[in-house]
């Protein structure tokens, strides 16, 4: 029975190992994607009315006046680096600027999210909806609707431009655009949180902290970095965000570290329950005492409170690297994509 294991183990790892060279070579990630790349894609999506498919990701973007639409599907598209715009169903988006210090698209059909986990000084963000202008001015969590024209503040900070009206709105309002003066108002939380659209982007703000680990400790491993932006990760197919120092929170509560800060994400694996192993301990070679509680998530991450780290420069007090040899045969690969390979050996180098 060892034999055999050893056999299976070693044809694996070749697999593995040739799997990951050729994503590594055939990636392009040493050129930033524009904003309107599109970063994901799932069921009918088009742009320009041809259809996409999970091998347009990181290839296909959209020129002024270019649109996007869904039918019976979901599209990621990247805006500026740290800025996702997500596209629900039976929804279009149409790229007025893609320049990256002037960010504009409109939702001309359905309903939009947009998750700012990053905003420079020099970066203007906006996005129209049924005549009016919202300028994102903070990170957060924002959603646009044209089928029932609003623009709701889940977190962060806006201000709406309608002819000569002018809203700033913060956590928690949205503004009913179809009207002659535009009304501000408490939003509904449960109905928002209850949205496919909703809980379809929370999942990818999920998905996105793993990729984000995933790269980081590719970029830690074999180098590669030149500051804070999209980096092309092979095994999740996808741009990762890396931000330029230390760790901070996006909107759904899920993390983002930098590559030297990646060391601080959780991880688990063996059956995709429990676990919380670390391969390396945290500095002075002491396991501290969250290694040793139970995670449980999604993907491999669950939400700590913000308190358990500083905003921007601090981090988990878990240590560790993300990952381990060959744990976990759970999720995507459990050990093998979240650790082993990528963090430990063969993750797409830069």
């Amino acid at each position: 029975m060892k034999k055999t294991w050893g056999v299976f183990t070693g044809a694996t790892l070749a697999l593995l190992l040739t799997a990951a060279v050729g994503l590594a070579d055939t990636t392009t990630s040493n050129t930033m994607p524009p904003p309107g790349t599109l970063n994901y894609v799932e069921g009918e999506v088009s742009v320009q009315g041809q259809a996409q498919s999970p091998k347009s990701v990181g290839s296909t973007y959209l020129e002024p006046n270019q649109v996007m639409d869904t039918s019976n599907g979901y599209a990621e598209m990247l805006l500026t680096p740290g800025v996702y715009l997500r596209l629900g169903h039976n929804s279009e988006v149409r790229m007025i600027s893609p320049g990256l210090a002037d960010t504009e698209v409109q939702i001309d059909r359905g309903s939009a999210m947009v998750e700012a986990d990053e905003l420079f000084k020099e970066n203007n963000v906006t996005v129209a909806v049924d005549g009016a202008t919202t300028q994102i001015e903070k990170t957060g969590l924002y959603e646009f609707n044209a089928a029932h024209p609003s623009v709701e503040v889940l977190d962060g900070k806006a201000t709406v431009f309608e002819g000569d009206q002018r809203m700033k709105l913060g956590k928690g309002r949205e503004v009913l655009l179809a009207q002659s003066n535009l009304i501000r108002q408490k939003y509904n939380k449960d109905q928002v949180e209850s949205d496919p659209l909703y809980r379809w982007s929370k999942l990818r703000g999920e998905y996105a902290t793993e990729s984000n680990v995933s790269e980081g400790n590719a970029l830690l491993a074999y180098g590669g970095w030149w500051g804070p932006g999209w980096y092309w990760d092979p095994f999740w197919a996808d741009f990762a965000f890396m931000p330029g120092m230390g760790m901070f929170w996006g909107p759904f509560g899920y993390p983002f570290f930098a590559p030297w800060a990646v060391g601080y994400a959780p991880y688990y694996g063996f059956g995709g329950g429990y676990g919380g192993f670390y391969h390396y301990p945290a500095a002075g070679g002491r396991v501290p005492p969250l290694a040793h509680m139970p995670a449980r998530g999604v993907a491999g991450f669950r939400t700590f409170p913000h308190s358990m780290a500083t905003n921007r420069m601090g981090g988990f007090r878990s240590g560790g690297f993300h990952g381990g040899a060959i744990g976990g045969f759970s999720g995507h690969f459990g050990g093998f994509h979240g650790g082993g390979f990528h963090a430990g050996g063969f993750g797409g180098r830069r």
